[in-house]
């Protein structure tokens, strides 16, 4: 696992939206895995920064969801669907056509999460996962004891999810879903780069048992380190309580450009 501690989150939008740039010159058609919430929009905007300056082009590149709420009607504007088509895929000027994700609306759920696993193998695989991290080390929604062989499942959301998620829903958390589909462990771990952003103390302590502490379940982001290319971006605020802070920062200042994230 690779740790990169940068300034701030805007630098960590772009370090990543570079990266995500280089893979899409090698790869023109790649399968970027894209999460939602607050943490990933500065990849986003440096990303579409890039595309609308001609230093990217994304013309080909290929989007699929880590997770989606369970119940919501199609074209609800709070399904990650919705979040995803309005900020990523549009203004990376691609079309829904682009687009994949689990259908949270099937009336089958275990279905389609099955369905959704096997869509993304014979799309190839995902080439670069997008992930955040929650205070507790969750990844997708794969809270505290999760399996970490898991596949794409239906999680019943915590009540602290919920409340959490209610600024979404009109500050009411009786419109917030009580369950989602994600991604599980496994799934995630068949990502060719998954590439975790987290930023603000609150996230210190859980990116420290991410990447210091040793694998284990009730840390789902741990198994990250299981991965033969998994890096971890954060900013200084994040990488607070993290005891080898200092040699993270050696080893990527002396890293060859040509490696890349």
């Amino acid at each position: 696992m690779e740790v990169v501690i940068v300034p701030d989150a805007k630098a960590g939008g772009e370090l990543i939206a570079g990266a995500i740039g280089a893979l899409l010159s090698r790869k023109p058609d790649a399968l970027l895995g894209v999460a939602t919430g607050s943490t990933p929009l500065p990849i986003y905007q440096a990303l579409a920064d890039m595309v609308r300056s001609g230093a990217v082009d994304a013309s080909r590149a290929r989007i699929c969801q880590l997770d989606e709420y369970v119940g919501l009607p199609v074209g609800h504007p709070e399904s990650y669907r919705s979040v995803v088509l309005r900020e990523v895929v549009e203004p990376l000027g691609l079309s829904e056509d682009a687009f994949m994700g689990p259908d949270g609306s099937a009336e089958d759920v275990q279905a389609a999460c099955e369905a959704y696993d096997k869509a993304l193998a014979e799309a190839g695989g995902v080439d670069l996962q997008l992930l955040g991290i929650g205070t507790d080390g969750h990844i997708g929604f794969n809270e505290p004891c999760s399996s970490l062989a898991s596949r794409t499942r239906i999680k019943t959301l915590t009540e602290q999810t919920r409340i959490d998620n209610a600024r979404f829903f009109d500050d009411d958390i009786e419109q917030v879903p009580h369950h989602v589909i994600t991604q599980g462990i496994g799934t995630i771990l068949e990502a060719r780069h998954p590439i975790l952003l987290a930023t603000g103390e609150g996230k210190a302590d859980a990116v420290a048992a991410t990447v210091e502490g040793p694998v284990a379940s009730v840390v789902p982001a741990s198994a990250l380190q299981l991965h033969p290319h998994a890096t971890v971006v954060v900013d200084e605020a994040a990488a607070s309580k993290l005891k080898l802070a200092d040699y993270f920062r050696a080893t990527y200042a002396a890293k060859p450009a040509w490696q890349g994230l």
